[in-house]
């Protein structure tokens, strides 16, 4: 395994980070195709054996159980120092809102309920998991800013944002002397590179890390479109919102990872993954079965050729936007989000 720093930031991160959305209670959340506690202690163990330091969840992924099963793998296979934790809390909900409750208050609650899902006292990187059109950004920004002076966070991030609102945000955290976001968790792969316009350009600049999701595109860039589908494609609904509409411009892309793997004699994984470990500090790769940790790891250590990585971004076509940050618009703020806490109360931690 190879280590980089988190940005501007002292986390020293693996060049995976292990995405853990796909662990949690399939009967509590969002996703029929996560996995259970037992099989994700495995996966998450195995991912330490292999060097992975870096684990990203959410307080939205399956009601919370997600956290609770990382946080229960982390203190039976691992120190807490040696760990970098990652966590994201969601927008003020409608009913937050119409009791009055603060941006701040709301960071408050819910990294409360974090920590004690996960266990710990304070988690490495705290990210914004969305926009929230519905609260002023210095609201946000002294509430974030707050847990970090607390210790119970020691950076922030943000995701699912355009980089005007992290270059509005971060200006304006400089200027109040507040903690600053070190990265930015984006949708970014292959055949989603609409990052590249503004985003990539801007973090290059002012050295805010890229942890980009949907490293391998739901599985699709791991495997050729005709073979058999998985039971996470075949029943992540979400999944074929994001990427169903441009699967025939797709294709070419996902057929030239195919046949660079085959050349290589590796997996299209290790491909699609050596590809985006260029462009950024560290992919968020899920996992839902041992192979996928292992084949992640050994992406790292594959260099592609200049004329490869040319034949794989020229078939690419310019995208519309998908998942959240299609969603989350200022005429949406009010609807239901596929990401909620579910039936988790949010809460003072006790």
């Amino acid at each position: 395994m190879k280590y980089a720093e988190l940005g501007n930031s002292d986390l020293k991160v693996s060049r995976i980070c292990m995405g853990c959305m796909g662990f949690g209670d399939a009967a509590r959340g969002q996703h029929s195709w996560t996995v259970d506690e037992a099989s994700s202690r495995e996966i998450i163990k195995r991912g330490l054996e292999l060097g992975i330091n870096f684990f990203d969840t959410a307080i939205g992924y399956q009601s919370g159980t997600s956290e609770q099963y990382l946080g229960r793998a982390l203190r039976d296979f691992a120190k807490r120092g040696e760990v970098i934790i990652a966590t994201k809390f969601l927008p003020r909900t409608q009913e937050e809102i119409l009791k009055g409750i603060s941006g701040q208050k709301h960071i408050e609650n819910m990294l409360n309920t974090s920590l004690k899902n996960l266990g710990t006292d304070y988690v490495d990187l705290y990210i914004y998991h969305m926009w929230d059109w519905q609260a002023p950004i210095y609201d946000i920004l002294e509430g974030l800013n707050s847990a970090v002076k607390a210790g119970k966070a020691r950076c922030i991030g943000i995701s699912n944002c355009y980089a005007w609102q992290l270059a509005k945000a971060n200006a304006l955290a400089e200027k109040e002397s507040f903690a600053k976001f070190v990265s930015v968790q984006g949708h970014y792969n292959l055949i989603f590179r609409e990052e590249e316009r503004e985003m990539v350009p801007y973090c290059r600049e002012e050295n805010i890390a890229l942890t980009p999701y949907s490293a391998l595109a739901s599985g699709r860039l791991a495997r050729r479109p005709h073979e058999a589908a998985t039971k996470r494609e075949t029943e992540d609904g979400y999944a074929k919102f994001k990427y169903d509409a441009s699967a025939s411009t797709d294709r070419a892309i996902i057929e030239r990872v195919a046949e660079i793997a085959e050349k290589r004699r590796g997996s299209m994984t290790e491909i699609a993954l050596a590809w985006l470990l260029a462009k950024s500090t560290a992919p968020i790769v899920g996992a839902t079965r041992l192979q996928h940790v292992e084949g992640a790891v050994k992406a790292v250590d594959l260099e592609l050729s200049e004329n490869e990585f040319a034949y794989l971004e020229e078939p690419y076509v310019p995208h519309p936007l998908a998942g959240v940050m299609a969603q989350n618009k200022p005429e949406n703020a009010k609807q239901k989000h596929v990401w909620t806490t579910g039936d988790q109360k949010i809460g003072e931690r006790n």
